[in-house]
C-alpha cells in the first residue's frame, strides 16, 4: 500500500518541526512583553520581528488548510484579506502613529512602498528561476483568471500618480482603492475555478490530515493565536526598527522600508516557492500577484483612514518629496510588471530583467528618478513592441469589465 505524501513519516516530522519552530519564535518576545522585560532596541527588533515572522509563517499554513472548506468567493474574500495581515499590522502601526508625529507617514509609506516592490521585483522573479532550476521550464504561464488581476494592477497604479501630484494620500484616495479592491473581489469571485481540486501542501497537511471538524478548530485556535501574536509583537517591531536606525546611525528609512517586509512577505514566498518546487508555478506565481493587488489597493487605501481614527478627525499622509518619488517608483515598476505578464507568461529573462532592476533600485537608492524613467521606457518599449501583449492586456480588460458588470 502506497504512502501519500501526507503520510509520509519525514514529511509528517518535518511539518511538525516547521509548526514547532513558528510558534517557539514567538516564546522570547511574548516572555518579554509578559514580565516587562525591556532589552536594547535591536534586540527588541529582532525578538518582535522573529514573532511576527513566526505568527505569519503559521497564517500562511492555516490559510492553505482554511481553504478547503469554503466556497469558491468565500475563499477569495477572506483569505485575501488575512493574507495582507502581516504586513498591514505594521504598516498600520506607522500611520496610526502618523496622527500625532507626522515623521511617523514616512514610515507607513516606506514600509507599504518596500513591500510592494519587494513582491513583484523579487518574488514573482525568483519562481520563475526556481522553475527554471527544477524543471528546465522557461517560463510560467498565469491562469486565465489572473486576467483581473492585471487590469486592477493597472488601475490601481494609474490612480496612484494622483496622490503623488498632489502631495498627500486621502480619504477620496481611500474611497478610490478601497472600491478598485471591492471590484477585485468581485471579478476575482466571478471568474475564479472552483475549489474541489485544492491540494494541501506543507505543515497545512497536518491539519487536513485528522478530518473536517479538527482541521476547522485547528485553523481557527491558531488565527487567534497568530493573530494574537502579531498585535502584540507589530507596534515594538516597528518602533525598534527606527530607533535601532538611529542608535546605529543607519537611515531608518531604509530599515522600515526593506526589513520590515521581507519579514511579512517571507511565508508568501516560502508558501510560493513550496508551490514552484511541487511542480504547481502557476499557482505560486498567481499567490504572488494576487498579494501585490490586496497590497497596492486595500493596504495602500486604508492608510488614511488609520491615521484619521486615531486623531479624531479627517486627516491624510503628507507626501513630502521623497515619499512622492518612492510611491512614483512602485507605480512604474508596477507598470513594468503588468507589461512584461500582460500576455499571461512571465519568462526566465524577464524575470532577470525584474531582479535586476529590483536590487539596483534597492542598493542604488538614491537614482529613484533613474530607475523611474527606465521602468517607464521599458513599459512603454514592451506594449509598443509587442502587438501580443497590448492585444492579451484589452482582453483583459474586457475581461474584467464582462466580470464586473454582467447580470
Amino acid at each position: 500500500m502506497e504512502t501519500t505524501p501526507a503520510q509520509d513519516p519525514r514529511r509528517v516530522t518535518a511539518n511538525w518541526l516547521s509548526f514547532a519552530v513558528a510558534i517557539g519564535a514567538s516564546v522570547p518576545w511574548s516572555y518579554c512583553a509578559l514580565t516587562g522585560a525591556h532589552p536594547s532596541e535591536p534586540v527588541i527588533a529582532i525578538l518582535a520581528g522573529l514573532s511576527v515572522l513566526g505568527a505569519a509563517f503559521v497564517l500562511s499554513w492555516i490559510v492553505d488548510a482554511a481553504e478547503v472548506d469554503m466556497p469558491p468567493a468565500l475563499a477569495v474574500s477572506i483569505l485575501a484579506l488575512i493574507a495582507v495581515l502581516p504586513e498591514y499590522a505594521v504598516d498600520a502601526t506607522f500611520a496610526w502613529n502618523a496622527a500625532h508625529d507626522p515623521k511617523q507617514a514616512q514610515y507607513a509609506i516606506a514600509n507599504m512602498t518596500g513591500g510592494n516592490r519587494l513582491l513583484l521585483g523579487l518574488g514573482w522573479s525568483t519562481l520563475v528561476l526556481l522553475s527554471w532550476m527544477r524543471f528546465g521550464q522557461p517560463a510560467i504561464r498565469l491562469p486565465e483568471n489572473a486576467r483581473v488581476d492585471i487590469s486592477i494592477l493597472l488601475f490601481a497604479s494609474l490612480y496612484a500618480l494622483v496622490p503623488v501630484t498632489r502631495g498627500e494620500l486621502n480619504l477620496f484616495d481611500m474611497g478610490v482603492f478601497v472600491v478598485l479592491y471591492i471590484c477585485y473581489m468581485i471579478g476575482a469571485i466571478r471568474t475564479s475555478p472552483s475549489n474541489d481540486d485544492h491540494e494541501v501542501v506543507g505543515p497545512a497537511a497536518l491539519l487536513d490530515a485528522y478530518g473536517p471538524w479538527p482541521r476547522r478548530i485547528g485553523v481557527a485556535v491558531l488565527f487567534v493565536w497568530s493573530a494574537g501574536m502579531i498585535f502584540v509583537a507589530a507596534e515594538p517591531f516597528a518602533e525598534s526598527l527606527v530607533h535601532t536606525g538611529l542608535e546605529m546611525g543607519i537611515d531608518e528609512f531604509l530599515l522600515v522600508q526593506w526589513v520590515a517586509p521581507l519579514a511579512s512577505e517571507s511565508p508568501e514566498f516560502a508558501v510560493a516557492w513550496l508551490l514552484v518546487m511541487r511542480g504547481q508555478s502557476s499557482k505560486g506565481l498567481i499567490l504572488l500577484v494576487s498579494s501585490k493587488v490586496n497590497q497596492w489597493t486595500l493596504l495602500v487605501g486604508t492608510l488614511p483612514a488609520v491615521t484619521s481614527i486615531s486623531a479624531g478627525t479627517p486627516s491624510s499622509l503628507i507626501l513630502d518629496p521623497r515619499q512622492q518619488a518612492e510611491v512614483l517608483l512602485t507605480a512604474t515598476q508596477t507598470f513594468f510588471g503588468i507589461a512584461i505578464i500582460a500576455d499571461m507568461h512571465l519568462r526566465r529573462s524577464q524575470a532577470m530583467m525584474l531582479a535586476v532592476l529590483f536590487l539596483g533600485q534597492m542598493v542604488v537608492a538614491e537614482a529613484r528618478t533613474g530607475f523611474t524613467v527606465v521602468y517607464v521606457m521599458a513599459a512603454v518599449g514592451i506594449m509598443m513592441i509587442s502587438k501580443r501583449n497590448r492585444t492579451s492586456l484589452l482582453v483583459s480588460l474586457r475581461t474584467t469589465s464582462r466580470a464586473l458588470f454582467r447580470r
